[in-house]
């Protein structure tokens, strides 16, 4: 294949070649900067990117291979990461002026996990100011006159227009999920506290995750694995065996799935196409879908959501509130005036309410359903910059820190993706992608 075809491959299929020694890692970069030289100038993704760094880590990828040492599995594969993740060897900026030609002294715990499995750190992609609403300059690869989401908008973006096959996010509410779904992409939000967040800018120690963005739901199967795992920086992870994701991605339901589709007290946001999408979906499902009404002790946990991510985002970014504040945005200003204003009592309640609703989900998963079908967005990316969209159907999951993955299977009626979001049990992950390929495979007649 041409080089410029190497930029379409997905992750897993260019490391088979590589092995088999159809494709070198040289030729798949140079694919994947040639298609970004093509791109960038309209999409925007990348806040940092040295093309010549690229390429000496995929030369130093091709001669580990040569030289007959054993390979990682990401050996030779380029990767997005979000500009609020360390990387020692390039600017982390987190966003924000503040921070601008800010270089860390090392990697974080998912870049140094990147680099052991012999990943091509592209470059570091454009983040919403610290990682919260206020938007970036990339735009959507469908339509540039549309927002591509965030906070991870970046990652999101270079996926879809080819750049790289898979990225890294975060979320905190609705940034992996979201602009997944806006960009036509696969996302994956693990169970809180499955992939470490050393050396990421923290938000929320409740509420943060680190998602990843791919073409193919084995692309996330094959970084998800090399990520997972317990660090000694990141206080919610804990030693675990390694979770097969590929191999479980691969395994045929031992029965055919059931799907709770959730609407949420949010319904009425959803957009028509949105209600109309998934109205053929149910339909499509027959029988294998239930519609099922939220419990009432899960109601009140978007409030909760609030009240935790503007005391916790308050008190981890005081430095900046302090030092710097006259160079935030008026957003960001006033989410960290709010977060200094909540009450002790509401925190610890909004806290102590986190495991109830989980139980709650654990019995719902326990006697029925494989996982729950919901929209990712109220409906397709919003015109205009100003904004990178609602993120109230990824809330609740964030909350509870259950595993979420967004499927590209719907379109609306302006053309643009219409993500489909499945929500597995906490702790399930692997399983939920499973669910995930069995649905794609079904509803899209393809393989995912």
């Amino acid at each position: 294949m041409s080089l410029p075809d190497a930029s379409t491959l997905s992750a897993a299929e260019a490391a088979r070649r590589m092995r088999e020694g159809l494709l070198s890692a040289e030729e798949l970069v140079e694919a994947c900067l040639a298609r970004t030289r093509e791109a960038e100038p309209q999409v925007q993704a990348w806040q940092f990117l040295d093309e010549a760094h690229a390429r000496a880590q995929a030369r130093a990828a091709d001669e580990h291979r040569r030289s007959g040492e054993p390979a990682g599995a990401l050996c030779g594969i380029p990767v997005g990461v979000k500009d609020i993740i360390d990387t020692a060897d390039m600017p982390t900026e987190n966003g924000t002026v503040l921070h601008a030609g800010r270089t860390p002294r090392r990697d974080a715990a998912v870049v140094a996990r990147l680099r052991a499995a012999g990943a091509v750190i592209m470059g570091k992609t454009v983040t919403t100011e610290c990682a919260y609403f206020h938007p970036g300059k990339t735009r959507n690869p469908h339509n540039p006159a549309h927002t591509p989401g965030g906070s991870s908008s970046g990652s999101a973006a270079a996926v879809a227009a080819g750049m790289v096959p898979v990225a890294l996010g975060t979320q905190t509410s609705g940034s992996v999920i979201r602009p997944a779904a806006f960009c036509g992409v696969y996302g994956f939000k693990p169970t809180h506290g499955l992939i470490p967040r050393t050396g990421i800018l923290a938000l929320s120690r409740t509420l943060d995750h680190v998602g990843i963005f791919a073409r193919t739901l084995e692309d996330i199967a094959l970084v998800a694995e090399e990520l997972v795992g317990w660090d000694e920086g990141d206080p919610d992870t804990r030693p675990r065996a390694r979770v097969p994701f590929r191999a479980v991605l691969a395994e045929e339901p031992p029965l055919a799935p059931m799907f709770a589709f959730v609407k949420t007290p949010h319904w009425a946001r959803a957009a028509p196409d949105t209600r109309e999408a998934f109205a053929e979906l149910a339909a499509e499902l027959g029988a294998q879908c239930e519609e099922v009404e939220l419990f009432p002790s899960a109601a009140d946990a978007w409030d909760w959501h609030r009240t935790i991510m503007e005391a916790e985002m308050a008190h981890n970014l005081e430095r900046e509130w302090r030092t710097g504040r006259d160079k935030l945005s008026e957003t960001l200003r006033a989410l960290l005036e709010r977060g200094r204003e909540v009450r002790a009592v509401d925190y610890q309640r909004a806290l102590a309410m986190i495991l109830p609703v989980v139980e709650s989900f654990d019995e719902l998963f326990m006697q029925r359903y494989d996982a729950i079908l919901t929209p990712a967005a109220p409906g397709t990316a919003p015109e205009g910059l100003g904004s990178t969209g609602d993120p109230v159907f990824c809330t609740l999951w964030t909350y509870t820190g259950l595993p979420a993955v967004t499927l590209p299977l719907a379109q609306g009626a302006n053309g643009l993706p219409i993500g489909v979001q499945l929500v597995g049990r906490r702790g399930f992950d692997a399983r939920l992608l499973r669910t995930a390929r069995w649905l794609v495979e079904k509803i899209a007649g393809k393989p995912a």
